[in-house]
């Protein structure tokens, strides 16, 4: 033999030390070890040593190998590439593995001398002296364990957390180091037909002998773990009969047989024993300690006959059905649509290619594309090691359910303890493994504790899967899905009550002894009802967008508006009220049922209260049932879920109608936006997973009882301190830049802070201003930024904590003894929020007590450093201004402690000297009272309707137009009309301009809502209205009924009736009211038809304007009446307008349309009849038109008793002023009386009735006792 050459001698003491370091044995006998591995690599490659390949260690491979990759050693790379291509045929995406040139020698094993604690499972290992490492064999003998192997052909497998180690897959059988031992002698045996009769037999268990029992393997049961110990069930068949007995495995060192164990082979097995199974009574024969497992070979056994006859029924088997009856199956489910509720599953074979893995921790497979393989019923093969992406695997008796969940794309094979998992072949494809969990899988507990059915357990698992999606990234995988010391994690809180719904007769637990030896085969899986989701929750990114196609599903411009209303209108009026519209959705407008799961933050940008997931932020508005506003910033980073709620979808259109006959023509709809928010009350709130550290300080002061407070106590889990609060409080996408505590020392090691208490005493709204502080640069290149003030009153002296969790109670309340003698030290002081600050704007309201706390600083002069005078001190002598300023910084952190309402009477007294300092809350009468002398005031009130209308000529718009970003116009407002109460007559007009409206949530009719500094006014009609200005805020008190119309023009409840001597010209303010009365005569009627663009006359078809010409091939035509009407105690002038002017003349709609066009052609009518002070008209006597509504005012069937529902009108042609009464005759029929009336007021129509005799006798009897009643 030639001396080796020099690249062999390297490879050779390479392999060398690799024997001595990771092979020699404890005798040292290394020469021996190497020799015989280098004489296995010859035999393995021909004769040759693979010098192009190194050897490996175990350690080094865990450690080193990152990516999957496998080793073929006598492979060449033709060979190769064939292997390679035939991978790809099934995932033709998917890269192969990439081939490494490591040689792998070691050990089988199954892991119990190396740790003997460790509880046995029927793993196999390879192992040497550096470490260990899982494997998977397609085929195994006995006598391979503990022998020392060479692996030619393997996969390494990483897991998907690079961390972790991963396993080896054996490709072709392994080749042994040293010759294996082979035993033979002749053993007797017992076949199963005399040995069946003995599992009922009545010998006594002492009497019994162990037998030896040969036959075929026509079943075997998975490995299972019950109370740490693992056992499988094994059935061996007769060779001429179908009679087969059960055998249980569960010593540990025989849990490897069931790697042995192949369908249809024979064996032999010895040392059995009967046993009764404690759980379902049944017997078994059972191994013992010297049980051993043997190929059957007829010259090597010898039958042993029992006296017992052979007795009793066979047992019954599944037979096998072809995997034909799968295409088939597939095929015939379209057309299979039987009315049962209940389905049977068919049992089937079936061999298929594992193309993805839907969820390893679910057990959830696809394989060839079409059918999902679930294994969530029997242990996963192996913990799924090898399950991998191009896998093959082999199914026996798999339970195939056709589309068992409507929203599951997928037919189910689902495998029970009756079924069998075989892996066929190892994937060749590169994808790593993700092992399936061991302990704390969620998805499994609930299956086993609900006992669900596949159906429902499909959808437990999308919800689960969609819950780890939208929240991992904020709390991690484990705080979400693992319970620890009995405290549920948040995907628990949120899935075991539907679970609790939806399975609230929950069946007994799931008889896995009886489900593996009953003759008559029951599984779970054998019936099932196909369910549709009882409920869902998606993404909010999904959410906003399901709730944008709702909003628009089936929607007309012409739904906005009442026929009868939109034709009077003029193009500008018709396409503002068309402009801003909305329409609100509840969990039960969505099927299945929506449910709307959350982080709760604050955007640090815009100041609304989120929602947030991975895929989008929802804004939200939030109150309390009992009318007190949100300021719970403990809630504030927590996980939350909401099932009662209004998702509200504001929608604004641009167009450019015409008219309102083109409203049906969509192409006049230039742009369509929404903006979708959420709002619920914090009552119905179900925080699955608090904030540390915030939630169980923050809901100290009596919360509501349906927030889950945190109970552990241990310390374990650290109190964040505020500054890491305050990451959680901000929108991502902020900056994350962070500031020191300015002005006071600190350190960045101390965990103490500083505290100051504060009461709120004004707060004013959110907006755009041009603050300056001292430290920066010109004034005049300054950009207007948005921020918000509030005047706040310091409470005692600041307080120092050697923690913040010390903090909480109300010391600085408590100074102030009964005398008075030291009282509670105050100071005023202008709060001004900029930047990350921003985000306590949602929290911050009047009349609430509260508390700075300033992480990590111990000084307590931080607040008074801080500050600095707001104005020139020439102006600080003035009684409206604070004396300092103090910009809040972004570290700081805000909590709300209570209200000044909730305290006790002892701290209240050492509040007393607030009294007055308060801003004061005002009731919308005291508003409208001519007596009321303040500017800006506050009240609380009920929104009764909402519209939009043109800006007042005279106000500009604040801010600029480069910086406001409104889905409206700026020349637009928002009219709201605020009721005092709800079913008061009184209301108050409030004004908000488009600029404004961006800040603002929630204004919807039904809400209650607290305004707070708007500017009152008084219009030259001496009507009282309010203005949004910049110091204005408003908070949602209390959220618009559920039952509330979409449409704000809602149906509003009929008016009370009441008197027109009771009408006083300075409640100009009556929303609406009734009287029955009678109509004396008519005064005035103008008809005409104006252009829709400009408003002048249009006539004969065109826009009389000439200069310019108006382009407008558009009318609009409009009528106006005023009538003189009396009750009995009064009269009144009553506008009617449009269509009420033809219920006024008692017109039909034929008739009523019939004048008007008429009309069209003279482009106006008008008469005045009786008395008409200050009408104006000009009559064409010689006209038709006129002549015939001249002629129906004189006739007596005008004169008629109506009903009539009206308004004070706001806009009388003649404002009264107050005059003494006047005596006036009336006349009745031939009666003719005198009474002392008062000036007659103006009345706006809003509906006119026609009144029967029987109907005007019971108004009338109304009327009377009404009357009578309150005198």
């Amino acid at each position: 033999m030639a001396a080796p050459g020099a690249a062999e001698q390297r490879w050779l003491r390479a392999a060398r030390d690799f024997v001595r370091g990771a092979l020699a044995g404890p005798d040292g006998q290394e020469a021996e070890a190497l020799e015989a591995v280098l004489r296995c690599l010859r035999s393995a490659g021909g004769g040759a040593l693979p010098l192009g390949c190194s050897f490996i260690s175990i350690s080094d491979l865990q450690h080193q190998q990152r990516i999957p990759c496998c080793s073929h050693l006598s492979w060449s790379t033709k060979e190769f590439k064939e292997w390679s291509n035939q991978g790809q045929g099934a995932l033709p995406m998917q890269h192969t593995l990439p081939r490494t040139y490591l040689i792998l020698v070691g050990y089988l094993t199954d892991g119990r001398q190396d740790n003997k604690k460790k509880l046995v499972d029927g793993c196999l290992y390879v192992k040497d002296n550096t470490g260990i490492i899982p494997c998977e064999l397609l085929h195994f003998e006995l006598d391979w364990l503990d022998s020392l192997f060479v692996f030619p052909s393997w996969s390494y497998i990483p897991q998907t957390d690079q961390s972790a180690a991963g396993y080896l897959e054996i490709l072709v059988d392994p080749m042994p180091v040293n010759a294996l031992k082979e035993v033979l002698h002749s053993i007797p045996v017992t076949s199963p037909v005399p040995a069946e009769p003995l599992l009922t037999s009545r010998i006594p268990r002492k009497k019994r002998s162990k037998l030896t029992v040969a036959g075929e393997l026509t079943r075997l049961g998975p490995l299972l773990c019950v109370h740490h110990k693992t056992f499988f069930f094994l059935f061996l068949k007769c060779f001429a009969s179908a009679v087969c007995v059960p055998v249980l495995v569960q010593k540990p060192s025989q849990l490897l047989w069931h790697r042995v164990f192949q369908l249809g082979h024979r064996y032999t097995i010895t040392g059995l024993s009967m046993s009764s199974l404690k759980k379902s009574g049944q017997t078994v024969f059972i191994t013992s300690a010297s049980s051993c497992l043997l190929p059957y070979c007829a010259e090597q056994v010898r039958e042993q006959p029992l006296d017992s006859a052979s007795q009793g029924e066979s047992t019954q088997s599944s037979s096998l059905e072809a995997a034909e009856q799968l295409s088939c199956s597939l095929q015939l489910e379209a057309e299979e649509e039987r009315p049962r509720p209940t389905k049977e599953s068919k049992i089937i074979s079936y061999v298929g290619f594992v193309t993805k893995v839907l969820n390893v921790q679910a057990g959830l497979f696809l394989l060839d594309n079409q059918v999902c393989l679930c294994l969530a019923y029997q242990p996963l093969l192996n913990s799924a090691r090898g399950l991998r992406p191009g896998a093959c695997v082999q199914l026996i008796d798999v339970h195939l359910l056709q589309k068992p969940l409507a929203s599951f794309p997928f037919t189910v094979l689902g495998a029970c303890l009756n079924s069998m998992v075989v892996l066929k072949s190892f994937s060749r494809l590169s994808t790593p493994y993700k092992p399936l969990a061991s302990s704390g899988n969620l998805c499994l507990q609930l299956l086993f504790r609900f006992n669900l059915g596949m159906p429902l357990y499909l959808w437990l698992v999308s919800l689960l899967e969609t819950f780890e999606q939208r929240f991992s990234c904020f709390f991690g995988r484990r705080r979400l899905l693992s319970s620890m010391h009995q405290n549920p994690a948040a995907a628990e809180k949120f899935l075991v009550p539907l679970l609790q719904a939806m399975v609230p007769d929950r069946e007994e637990a799931r008889d896995i002894y009886n489900e593996i030896l009953s003759e008559i085969h029951q599984c779970p899986l054998q019936k099932y009802l196909p369910v549709n989701p009882p409920c869902q929750a998606p993404s909010l990114s999904a959410v906003c967008r399901v709730a944008e196609q709702k909003s628009w599903e089936g929607f007309s411009p012409s739904q906005l508006l009442s026929p009868l209303e939109a034709q009077h209108m003029g193009t500008q009026e018709l396409n503002r009220r068309l402009a801003w519209s909305y329409c609100t959705l509840s969990a039960e407008s969505f099927q299945p049922q929506l449910i709307l799961l959350g982080v709760l933050r604050v955007s640090s940008r815009s100041s609304f209260l989120q929602l947030q997931d991975k895929s989008s932020a929802l804004c939200c508005v939030i109150s309390r049932k009992d009318g007190s506003p949100f300021a719970q910033t403990a809630l504030i980073g927590s996980l939350v879920r909401v099932e009662n709620y209004q998702l509200v979808v504001e929608r604004f259109l641009k167009t450019d109608f015409p008219s309102w006959e083109h409203l049906e023509n969509l192409e006049h709809v230039r742009e369509k936006k929404t903006s979708v928010y959420v709002q619920f009350y914090l009552e119905d709130v179900q925080v699955l997973h608090a904030a540390e550290g915030q939630i169980q300080k923050g809901l100290r002061s009596g919360n509501s009882s349906s927030l889950r407070n945190k109970k552990d106590g241990s310390t374990a889990s650290e109190l964040e301190t505020p500054e890491a609060k305050m990451l959680k409080l901000e929108d991502p996408k902020a900056d994350t830049g962070r500031e020191n505590c300015q002005g006071g020392e600190s350190s960045p090691r101390t965990t103490s802070c500083v505290s100051q208490l504060f009461l709120v005493t004004q707060k004013e709204g959110l907006m755009s201003r041009n603050y300056q502080l001292p430290t920066e640069g010109d004034k005049e290149a300054h950009e207007l930024q948005r921020c918000f003030q509030a005047t706040v009153l310091w409470l005692g002296r600041p307080q120092l904590w050697s923690h913040p969790r010390e903090t909480g109670n109300l010391s600085e309340l408590e100074d102030t003894g009964c005398d008075g003698e030291e009282g509670v030290t105050q100071q005023e002081t202008l709060l001004l929020f900029l930047g990350r600050s921003l985000r306590w704007f949602p929290f911050l309201h009047v009349d609430g007590l509260y508390r700075f706390t300033v992480p990590c600083c111990s000084d307590l002069e931080v607040f008074y450093k801080l500050c600095s005078p707001p104005v020139p001190a020439t102006f600080l002598s003035r009684p409206s201004c604070p004396p300092s300023c103090l910009l809040v910084q972004d570290s700081w952190h805000l909590e709300h402690e209570t209200w000044i309402s909730c305290l006790p009477e002892h701290q209240l007294t050492a509040l007393s000297v607030l009294t007055g300092m308060d801003q004061r809350t005002v009731s919308i009468p005291e508003v409208l009272s001519s007596s009321f002398t303040g500017s800006l005031v506050s009240f609380c009130g009920e929104i009764m309707e909402r519209t939009l209308c043109a800006s007042p000529k005279n106000e500009k718009p604040p801010g600029r137009p480069k910086q406001t970003e409104t889905l409206l116009s700026r020349d637009h407002s928002v009219k709201l009309i605020v009721s005092a109460a709800p079913g008061s007559p009184v209301v108050m007009d409030i004004y908000i301009t488009a600029t404004y409206l961006q800040h603002l949530r929630g204004l919807l009719p039904g809400a209650k809502i607290l305004f707070q500094n708007l500017e009152r006014k008084i219009s030259r009609f001496c009507n009282v209205y309010c203005t949004y200005i910049a110091s204005s805020c408003v908070s949602i008190l209390s959220l618009p009924a559920s039952h509330l119309p979409s449409n704000p023009a809602g149906e509003a409840s009929s008016p009370s009736l009441v008197f027109l001597s009771s009408l006083r010209p300075q409640l100009q303010n009556v929303a609406q009211a009734r009287i029955l009365c009678h109509l004396s005569c008519v005064l005035t009627v103008r008809l005409q038809w104006i252009c829709s663009l400009c408003s002048c006359i249009f006539k004969e078809g065109r826009c009389t304007r000439h200069n310019p010409p108006c382009p407008s091939q558009t009318g609009v035509r409009q009528a106006s009446a005023r009538v003189l009407v009396e009750d009995g105690t009064g009269e009144a002038v009553v506008l009617c307008r449009n269509e009420h002017v033809a219920a006024a003349l008692g017109l039909s709609l034929l008739e009523w349309e019939a004048v008007q066009n008429c009309v069209q052609s003279r482009g106006s009518v008008c008469i005045q009849h009786g008395e008409a002070p200050g009408a104006g008209c000009l009559e064409e006597p010689e006209d038709l038109v006129a002549h015939y509504l001249r002629s129906l005012c004189r006739s007596p069937l005008i004169c008629r008793p109506i009903l009539l529902d009206f308004s004070l009108d706001r806009k009388p042609s003649k404002i009264l002023q107050p005059a003494p009464l006047q005596l006036r005759n009336f006349r009745s029929g031939e009666v003719e009386f005198v009474s002392r009336v008062g000036p007659r007021p103006s009345l706006l129509c809003l509906k006119v009735e026609e009144v029967g005799q029987d109907a005007l006798g019971y108004l009338n009897s109304q009327r009377m006792s009404r009357t009578s009643s309150s005198c």
